[in-house]
């Protein structure tokens, strides 16, 4: 049996029930809280995303993956913290998302796997969290810098067997990159999730990363003002139609906290960013689109079950 590690503990991949696989708990500046800890409420930030969890636990979800990473100010006892009193999977994730440390410039793709390695075999910042997933991200295209992230995902995935999950930008095809990259690296390609897909319509852009073994992340529901929830369900139905509901995945993308959208912003903002919205909103708009609900299993648990199935490093 395959286990996964969450910010609770091992669970077994088949444990991971109706997943939203691209969220995140607390997106914060890093190193600032720290620093001036009287910037923010941690212990209220901890209690809110507590309530949000368990309101998420109560509409059918049992998991999520947490792609917080460094530059966006993971913090591995908090999300201990709020794990030990939620009956919710978060799987946390090791990588960098667009703003690697200065530091990484000096070190090749090789060092920097060795850090991923660490955070999935040793564990993350002195928790008992191990990360269970990759995160990378490349926008708005794969230059040098993206590219050397990639290749040390690449082989920190291979060395231990852990899926990677991307953010890619739809509108330069910058998936596509993505794949060719990890493909060089020899990564089986059904090990990797590339990340708001869902920004576009282009179903023959979308069609060409699964086809290519990876899954899409229609992973953005709730930011409306970059594409309507309308036409992301819209491009849903149709690949669905297509016979692609095993190519894909969902989730919002969105947090418990954000330091650079206070909560008053964000809902005049993006009133639908929020944990629920699939639950409430897509999911029945996808069956009244004509999604049958297997293929809604398929998209919510038998692909992130089938994502996270493998854990054998090649």
């Amino acid at each position: 049996m395959v286990t996964i590690s969450t910010a609770a503990g091992a669970i077994e991949h088949t444990d991971l029930g109706a997943t939203l696989m691209h969220e995140h708990t607390f997106i914060r500046s890093p190193g600032v809280y720290e620093a001036w800890p009287e910037l923010w409420d941690r212990d209220g930030e901890v209690a809110n995303a507590v309530e949000r969890f368990r309101e998420l636990k109560a509409a059918g979800i049992d998991s999520i993956v947490d792609l917080t990473t460094i530059d966006l100010g993971r913090d591995g006892a908090m999300l201990e913290e709020v794990a030990r009193q939620v009956d919710l999977n978060i799987v946390v994730c090791t990588g960098v998302w667009r703003q690697p440390p200065n530091l990484f410039g000096r070190l090749d793709s090789d060092a920097i796997a060795d850090l991923f390695v660490r955070d999935i075999e040793q564990g993350i910042e002195g928790s008992s969290i191990h990360a269970g997933v990759i995160k990378l991200a490349t926008e708005p295209a794969v230059d040098e810098a993206n590219e050397k992230m990639l290749r040390a995902g690449a082989r920190a995935h291979r060395r231990t067997g852990v899926p990677i999950s991307t953010h890619s930008d739809a509108t330069t095809e910058s998936g596509l990159a993505q794949q060719d990259v990890f493909e060089s690296e020899g990564v089986d390609l059904s090990r990797v999730v590339i990340g708001h897909s869902g920004d576009t319509e282009d179903t023959g852009y979308l069609r060409r990363i699964i086809d290519r073994g990876s899954a899409i992340g229609m992973d953005r529901f709730g930011i409306d003002r970059r594409l309507s929830t309308e036409a992301r369900v819209n491009t849903i139905v149709r690949l669905c139609g297509m016979g692609y509901a095993e190519g894909m995945v969902l989730s919002h993308d969105t947090n418990c906290f954000m330091d650079t959208m206070p909560r008053d912003l964000r809902s005049d903002w993006a009133p639908n960013w929020h944990f629920l919205h699939i639950t409430n909103d897509v999911l029945p708009a996808l069956r009244e689109g004509g999604v049958t609900d297997a293929q809604i299993n398929a998209m919510m648990v038998e692909n992130p079950r089938r994502i996270f199935s493998r854990r054998d490093p090649y």
